[in-house]
């Protein structure tokens, strides 16, 4: 598989791991303090090949997104379950660790996100579906970014996600009844979608 954009990675170990996956050249960002080198570079890549930033599914790798969207307008985004790139020794998490078939898959499905989208409040929407001030929250917006493919981040980051996606109402009510329809009936909270 050969991908045309420039793909976005933390390190040597992620290039190593995505040339495996693909055909692809990419830019390493050798960690989350990204300095204005490596945003230039980024730029240069988006305005000649196109760019998908395939970071770890952790903090610093959120920080290197939000970064990259703020500086790089149009910039791709492709992610990764927690789940899917864990070391086999445990501890570890990242693109390295991510199988072959993963990482190719997370690169067929890439996000682009959209600014000029008109910004819903959405706050009350997640309240209502306990994806934000609830014990469970973190559990369900980490199942449903894992479904909507957008990654895992807290509440308030995951409103910006949705909307920076442009993902629907509709879309993220499907994809609850379908966790929550993975869910055993006695696990299934007050606000279960499938009733």
């Amino acid at each position: 598989m050969k991908v045309k954009e420039i793909i976005v990675v933390e390190g040597k170990d992620d290039t190593a791991r995505i040339k495996l996956a693909v055909e692809a050249d990419t830019i390493e960002t050798n960690g989350s303090a990204i300095d204005d080198r490596v945003i230039q570079r980024v730029a240069l890549a988006q305005a000649t090949r196109g760019v998908i930033v395939l970071t770890d599914p952790d903090f610093p790798g959120g920080k290197i997104r939000e970064t990259l969207t703020q500086s790089v307008p149009g910039i791709k985004h492709a992610f990764l379950r927690k789940q899917d790139c864990q070391s086999p020794k445990g501890g570890s998490l990242g693109v390295e660790h991510a199988s072959i078939e993963t990482i190719q898959e997370a690169l067929k499905n890439v996000h682009t996100p959209h600014k000029e989208a008109e910004i819903e409040d959405l706050k009350p929407f997640f309240i209502q579906l306990g994806l934000i001030g609830q014990s469970h929250s973190a559990w369900y917006r980490e199942q449903l970014g894992d479904e909507l493919g957008i990654g895992y981040t807290n509440g308030k980051q995951f409103i910006k996600r949705v909307q920076m996606f442009q993902i629907t109402k509709e879309e993220i009510l499907t994809a609850m009844k379908k966790i929550d329809r993975a869910l055993p009936v006695e696990k299934r909270g007050v606000n279960s979608f499938d009733r």
